[in-house]
């Protein structure tokens, strides 16, 4: 899968303090990993994707950033994953269509379905992951969203910020990001809007992304 808006939002919105080990599940080409590398200077970034080419390219885009000294991407699944650290941001585009029409093209099908057991394997994995004081973010359609929600409090996390993506202002939420933690806290909701009009960003989106895009 190659970039796309929904990756680059969650890498520009995903938000701690002072992350000192960031983990990217599901990195892809390393977009992700390279943005949050770009935006917390004292950070190690781990990239962890199961697709043998994704994680090919993902290296070679590391290799070739300024960022290649504090990025490390492994090829393997995450459920194999281990670390004897504890990482204080994680993040993940993970795959959202469940029980829907498998893609026929084998590797984005690979890349884009899942079922329930997927995501509560993904859970139970950043749950061993996550330090105590830690942050998982996600970005997800709406109805796997409200089922990370609903089922995180199985492993002590409670949802403390929730982003809501819209095309623009006439439109319906697409997609959500999600920040979840052990801590219960009061939840911070905002919207986000893409569009002003058709083909003409919104001043939110040109700022957020203007330091990522060549000519945004």
């Amino acid at each position: 899968m190659k970039i796309n808006t929904d990756g680059v939002l969650l890498a520009a919105l995903a938000h701690h303090q002072k992350p000192v080990h960031i983990l990217d599940i599901g990195t892809g080409t390393g977009v992700i990993a390279l943005m949050l590398a770009q935006r917390f200077a004292d950070a190690q970034i781990d990239a962890v994707e199961i697709d043998e080419q994704a994680a090919l390219t993902a290296q070679l885009n590391v290799e070739n950033s300024v960022f290649s000294s504090r990025c490390k991407v492994y090829h393997t699944d995450v459920a194999q994953y281990t670390s004897a650290k504890q990482y204080d941001l994680i993040v993940s585009n993970p795959p959202y269509f469940v029980n829907d029409l498998k893609n026929p093209e084998k590797r984005k099908e690979l890349a884009r379905h899942a079922d329930e057991t997927f995501f509560g394997a993904l859970l139970a994995k950043v749950a061993q992951l996550l330090h105590k004081e830690g942050k998982f973010w996600l970005i997800l359609p709406v109805k796997q969203a409200e089922w990370i929600i609903t089922h995180a409090v199985l492993w002590k996390m409670f949802p403390s910020q929730l982003i809501h993506l819209h095309s623009d202002a006439s439109k319906s939420e697409f997609r959500r990001i999600i920040c979840l933690q052990y801590q219960r806290a009061a939840i911070v909701q905002e919207h986000f809007y893409i569009y002003e009009s058709k083909g003409m960003h919104t001043a939110a989106y040109t700022t957020l992304l203007k330091d990522f895009f060549i000519g945004l």
